[in-house]
């Protein structure tokens, strides 16, 4: 039975190569347009990412990415790595599947935490020597203008000791030295490492769930690719442009948020866009050789799946899902929130139906 090509007596090279090139290109031009859209969201306005329209969509678009780990990716996985064509030990004593899924989501957890890390620590060393600089140039600055620079050193430490304590000993007032801007200086500080912290956010978001994508949908592309069958492929080119259309609005809004310069905004939008044609591709060029029956296959297969499974669980919960409904605009915002709700499990909801037809 590890023979068999699995085309359920439906093989037709001819269609078959033609529905490929078809998906190549409706995939290629659906993930381009969920991607871009929040790119040219700057543009139109019910598309700017500080609107609420963007997060009702984006809720969408985490529903279809939770439903396509829970519903597609992952029992494909444990599917792959349960076949009979695997050897008995130990593939078939152990459910490998979940358990890699699960590591993989642990994984991405320190990935996440480690890299949320290093660009703080950065953008803090980088922050304190700019707020020294500039409380330098403030101390000498009011020392010139009242001409007693050692005097003044001191008058200065005081006055910002004032803007914390609120109390003036020898009633000078930081207003009188002028100084009056050091009390709303921490405020503005504090408002800005806010922002950077969740442009910080975003930049990571944006490249661990690029990379779970992509994870999934080389192997998605290759298994469409080597398949001789019209039946298999069919339903595989509308169900896999509508969640490249959705993974990729997610993807979208999340590299609109994070602020990166153009250059890498192209080069994130087009790999996220060719990577699923591109696996297609791969797979028409090597179907005459690939038997994805093979142990190797099966288990590459099966790792890659469970992988990408493990990683999109996290993000679509976590980042895309938490991140969004546990934020104070969402929770102040009930109308928002509802609708919100409603569109996240309308996108589960429909994605997961499509697991009738693929």
């Amino acid at each position: 039975m590890c023979e068999s090509d699995g085309d359920g007596g439906c093989r037709n090279e001819g269609e078959a190569l033609f529905l490929k090139i078809l998906a190549m290109v409706a995939i290629l031009v659906t993930g381009v347009m969920g991607v871009a859209l929040p790119l040219l969201g700057k543009r139109l306005t019910c598309l700017r990412t500080d609107r609420g329209f963007f997060l009702i969509a984006k809720a969408l678009a985490a529903g279809v990415i939770l439903a396509t780990a829970f519903v597609h990716i992952l029992p494909d996985a444990m599917l792959v790595l349960q076949s009979e064509c695997l050897p008995e030990i130990p593939w078939k004593r152990f459910p490998f599947g979940g358990f890699i899924a699960m590591f993989s989501a642990m994984a991405t957890l320190v990935v996440d935490l480690l890299s949320t890390g290093f660009f703080e620590r950065k953008h803090h060393k980088h922050a304190s020597s700019s707020s020294l600089e500039d409380q330098d140039l403030d101390v000498e600055a009011g020392a010139d203008s009242n001409g007693s620079q050692p005097k003044l050193h001191i008058v200065g430490m005081h006055a910002h000791a004032a803007s914390h304590s609120h109390s003036h000993p020898q009633g000078l007032h930081g207003k009188e030295l002028g100084f009056e801007h050091l009390g709303h200086a921490h405020s503005a500080s504090f408002s800005d490492e806010d922002d950077e912290f969740a442009r910080i956010r975003h930049i990571i978001i944006s490249q661990v769930l690029e990379l779970g994508i992509i994870t999934h949908s080389i192997i998605i592309g290759l298994s469409l690719g080597v398949s001789q069958s019209p039946c298999t492929i069919r339903p595989l080119l509308g169900a896999l442009s509508f969640h490249q259309f959705f993974e990729g609005f997610a993807l979208g809004g999340c590299i609109s948020q994070a602020g990166f310069k153009p250059l890498s905004v192209v080069i994130m939008a087009v790999f996220f866009a060719i990577t699923t044609p591109g696996g297609i591709a791969i797979g028409i060029g090597i179907s005459e050789v690939y038997n994805p029956k093979s142990v190797k296959a099966l288990v590459v297969e099966g790792v890659f799946y469970s992988v990408s499974a493990g990683i999109l669980v996290y993000m679509a919960l976590v980042n895309l899902i938490a991140a969004d409904f546990l934020s104070k605009r969402m929770r102040c915002d009930h109308r928002l929130q509802t609708l919100s709700l409603l569109s996240l499990f309308t996108g589960a909801t429909l994605m997961s139906l499509l697991a009738f037809w693929v």
